[in-house]
């Protein structure tokens, strides 16, 4: 009797929640391996016979994506903990795969006899929503049976950008930059070590065994206020007495904001020039490092340029100062930064790349008054500025990420937030002018540097 009924409710089962308790374990045994939670897959540019870029239709899905839909046991911690979802925008991860599995029981017939589908967004998604995403990765990370839905949206974006030539006008300005100027503030290359004018920064021909090469970043070479954070680190680096070097004007933008907003094609042309110029002078019999304040040059220089051939040990400057202090080469004056001051984990920092410790032991070095945020270290909630929306405006909503996160933070009567990260120290830095509640916004470097000058 008990076998009739198991039988007689198979043909049902694809078409109720429960269909999760058999597909969880296969979407689990399918999983792709990452060097981080964020790395996307690569594209073969040098693959003439290539049609189809990125993803329009169901069946140009990874199988993985697809069976996603039927992993779904419908809990809603994605759409929870998203971004662009708490804020009111259309976004909804959890109706992205929803949508996908109503659509294939809907359809099931013609897509079993090789009959096409129709475009995801369609149905799947709006591109409003698709656009929405700041991928920071926090569906991925909460979701119980391994779903990735923040996948789906990079390789729609990719068909969006490179099939369709349909993305956010506004992200024209930054690929203009990068193609053109190596960056995205569209400024110019010789400009980029002006910042460091007066400080006396060794570059690779000038130093060409050094230990540690910084990679300085494009905010920190252009944005004025990410400058700030360049000069204190330069302080560190001196204080710690290691051999280190800069690329200088050879540095190029890492392509993270074009690859995250589909651009693959601007990406490769960027990642291949950065690794061509990297293995030049990374080569030696003695390992070398790169350091890098922005979690984002460190996420595709450590876990993405493996794809082409740039194979690199990459830290942030969070990890170097905690190895330092460890070591006893950097002594910042304990108690130097005063009253109460909490911590934003990057979401390319912490969630994405599991650093979440490195930044309190650099912090508690300056501060005794650390207050810890309700959601913080690989759960932190994004700044907004992730997925390439540090270049576009964003989509319409109840409310605009950084001031959702600023709130969370000065709920605390907190003086200081401290960040890890340039894309968060512009938005939460906006923020708090818009706020105007006196509380100040500083990279973690800022904070250990004038920690160094009151020793």
């Amino acid at each position: 009797i008990a076998l009739g009924l198991i039988l007689a409710f198979i043909p049902y089962f694809p078409y109720t929640k429960h269909i999760h308790l058999m597909m969880s374990g296969v979407n689990f045994l399918l999983f792709p391996k990452r060097t981080s939670r964020g790395e996307l897959e690569k594209i073969d540019m040098e693959d003439e016979t290539i049609e189809q870029f990125g993803v329009a239709t169901l069946e140009q899905l990874p199988w993985k994506h697809v069976l996603d839909a039927y992993s779904c046991i419908m809990c809603n911690r994605c759409q929870d903990v998203c971004p662009a979802y708490t804020t009111g925008k259309e976004l909804s991860p959890s109706a992205l795969e929803i949508n996908k599995r109503m659509y294939i029981n809907a359809n099931s017939t013609a897509i079993a006899n090789g009959g096409s589908t129709d475009p995801l967004l369609d149905y799947a998604i709006s591109e409003s929503a698709l656009w929405a995403c700041t991928a920071c990765g926090a569906c991925i990370q909460v979701c119980p049976v391994g779903n990735e839905p923040m996948f789906d949206i990079m390789y729609m974006r990719r068909n969006q950008m490179m099939m369709e030539n349909s993305f956010p006008h506004e992200l024209q300005t930054a690929y203009k930059g990068m193609e053109r100027s190596g960056n995205p503030w569209n400024l110019a290359r010789r400009d980029r070590m002006k910042w460091a004018d007066g400080l006396d920064i060794p570059t690779v021909e000038e130093n060409p065994d050094f230990e540690l090469l910084w990679w300085v970043g494009c905010s920190p070479s252009y944005d004025m206020r990410a400058q700030s954070t360049a000069r204190a680190f330069a302080e560190i680096l001196k204080a710690t007495g290691v051999s280190f070097a800069v690329l200088g004007e050879m540095e190029s933008c890492t392509g993270d904001s074009a690859r995250r907003s589909g651009n693959e094609a601007l990406f490769y042309e960027m990642a291949m020039a950065n690794i061509e110029v990297l293995n030049e002078f990374m080569a030696g019999d003695t390992p070398k490092r790169i350091v890098t304040t922005c979690p984002h040059c460190m996420h595709t220089l450590g876990k993405e340029y493996h794809q082409y051939g740039g194979v690199y040990e990459v830290i942030h400057s969070t990890q170097f100062m905690a190895e330092m202090m460890e070591k006893g080469k950097l002594r910042p004056m304990a108690g130097a930064v005063k009253g109460g001051i909490t911590l934003h984990d990057p979401c390319y920092l912490g969630r994405m790349n599991g650093v979440v410790d490195a930044p309190r032991m650099a912090l508690q070095g300056v501060n005794g008054s650390f207050v810890e945020m309700p959601r913080h270290g690989e759960q932190s909630f994004c700044c907004g500025a992730g997925g390439a929306q540090m270049w576009k405006e964003e989509e319409h909503g109840t409310a605009a990420v950084n001031m959702v996160r600023y709130e969370e933070a000065a709920a605390l009567d907190v003086k200081t937030i401290a960040v890890g990260c340039p894309f968060c120290l512009t938005m939460l830095t906006d923020a708090s002018k818009q706020a105007d509640q006196g509380i100040e916004i500083k990279d973690l470097v800022e904070l250990v540097a004038s920690g160094l000058n009151q020793s």
